[in-house]
């Protein structure tokens, strides 16, 4: 197999669009959030794979805001790019629309990232292909995964166990639904 050192964004994108059916929804009528979930982890997967060649597992999912409800009968188009890459994992940046058929009104529903690693034969995390950064928006988008995992770090250092002051954060509870109880 010939691996390129280097590639465009392009040349693994992948769209998926599916009628989203009875089947699909969950007691209110609107469709399951953990069935797009789960057409969002088969695309990021297909595309991650295209772009390295290789099988890739879901390291992580960067935050997933569901910003509009999907409808039975509407058509869900998933659009998957590689935004970032590592030595051996991407950042795939996943837009989700839905189309109502009959009107024909677009709504952006969902934009999440997934982290994939590519492995081996095996099972080993493996070299992935470098991303060639063609125009304005891929290196924006390169740029704000670099800030995202730097600002991910920052918050999961900030409040290590062993690391936490309460002392110094007790005062942000002002305001919010909680007691506090503290067994002496």
């Amino acid at each position: 197999m010939n691996i390129k050192k280097y590639k465009r964004s392009v040349e693994s994108q992948v769209v998926i669009s599916e009628l989203m059916l009875p089947s699909h929804s969950n007691f209110s009528g609107k469709i399951h959030g953990g069935y797009i979930l789960s057409l969002m982890d088969q695309i990021a997967f297909a595309c991650a794979s295209k772009h390295s060649g290789l099988y890739c597992v879901t390291a992580s999912v960067d935050k997933v805001d569901f910003l509009r409800p999907i409808e039975v009968g509407e058509l869900v188009t998933l659009k998957a790019s590689v935004n970032h890459v590592g030595s051996t994992s991407m950042v795939v940046g996943v837009r989700v629309e839905s189309e109502n058929i009959q009107t024909g009104i677009i709504k952006h529903c969902n934009s999440s990232y997934f982290t994939m690693i590519a492995k081996n034969e095996d099972g080993k995390s493996t070299p992935v292909p470098g991303l060639i950064l063609e125009c304005e928006a891929t290196i924006r988008r390169f740029v704000r995964s670099i800030i995202r995992k730097e600002e991910g770090k920052a918050r999961r250092d900030r409040f290590k166990a062993s690391e936490f002051d309460m002392n110094h954060h007790i005062n942000k509870l002002d305001g919010y639904n909680v007691q506090i109880k503290l067994k002496s």
